[in-house]
């Protein structure tokens, strides 16, 4: 038998999928009772994860589901396995930035904003700076947003999830640039030193990497600059990926659009200028949550139990590259 630890709360139905040689450990929240566990599936992004890890002896194995493990890693014991939840997200996510990208293309937040005050106006009695107002519809018809079709769309951190985000604009007539850690040739994927090259040619610009030392900060005050006057930029990874002071002031100054499902910090303070900061959508994390995605998860879990009962190699394993 292997013992595999989960969150007391978890439903019954989730666990259909574990084998029989699985044992399966309820471990309450806020106890300070101890716990045998083999391979232990961490509750989702908890802060009390640490405090939990501490009681449990005999783990050898943690399953983020999670495709994000910065905030596992400060406190991962050398000596323990750690696999993250990468490709559980990929449908969820990569839905959210679409719709991200279609409600800032189609001015979605503003024409909300008007429905609260009850105006029926056309987006070109309200000036953002980004549509051409002046060009040839002028005198012929209002301007009420933009077309994705036609347009460039960087793709900065070309996983598993960045994939899924392609498969899913590519029915919008848009071109693709891809940026990942390494280049490689089919597709094309450019390495994360082509970055500040690639940036001025991008209309939409999605951030999707994980947090490491190496993209803490990779879109700051340097980059945005090197962006289009009025490019959408999508953060749908870690806060800190982007420099918020950077950001707000791009921003402040109509330089450039913004849908952000991160912040740093997060959760967004109630008095940060974030919040009021023009032309950004603000959503609170929750561009993976959805109703399917706990079971895909736990799915996957079951997955990795079977892989490790018969001593078949586990996916996601984390490397130090932190992913």
């Amino acid at each position: 038998m292997i013992r595999v630890g989960v969150d007391a709360n978890t439903a019954e139905e989730l666990l259909i999928g574990f084998p029989r040689e699985a044992e399966i450990v309820r471990i309450p929240r806020h106890s300070s009772a101890e716990f045998n566990v083999d391979f232990w599936i961490v509750p989702f992004a908890r802060k009390d994860a640490a405090t939990t890890f501490s009681r449990l002896h005999g783990v050898k194995v943690i399953q983020s589901l999670m495709a994000g493990v910065d905030w596992i890693l400060p406190w991962l014991p050398a000596d323990t396995m750690l696999c993250d939840g990468r490709g559980i997200h990929d449908i969820s996510t990569s839905e959210w930035v679409l719709a991200a990208i279609l409600s800032s293309v189609k001015r979605m937040p503003h024409y909300r904003d008007m429905q609260q005050r009850h105006e029926w106006r056309g987006q070109s009695s309200v000036t953002d700076g980004f549509l051409n107002e002046g060009g040839a519809q002028a005198g012929l018809y209002r301007v009420l947003g933009d077309d994705l079709a036609g347009k460039t769309v960087l793709i900065a951190g070309y996983g598993s999830i960045g994939s899924a985000i392609e498969a899913r604009l590519k029915p919008f007539g848009v071109s693709v640039l891809r940026v990942a850690r390494h280049a490689k040739q089919t597709p094309e994927v450019f390495s994360a030193a082509a970055l500040k090259t690639l940036l001025p040619r991008a209309d939409v610009v999605v951030a999707i990497v994980p947090l490491t030392q190496e993209t803490r900060g990779m879109i700051g005050a340097e980059e945005i600059g090197l962006m289009k006057h009025g490019a959408l930029l999508v953060n749908a990874a870690r806060g800190p990926v982007v420099e918020t002071a950077a950001l707000l002031a791009a921003l402040q100054s109509h330089r450039i659009q913004a849908v952000l499902d991160v912040t740093d910090p997060e959760p967004l303070p109630a008095d940060h200028p974030l919040w009021s900061a023009p032309n950004c959508m603000i959503t609170p994390h929750v561009g993976g949550s959805t109703p399917e995605f706990i079971h895909r998860a736990f799915r996957f879990g079951a997955a990795q139990v079977r892989r490790y009962i018969v001593g078949e190699p586990l996916e996601n394993i984390v490397t130090d590259a932190g992913y």
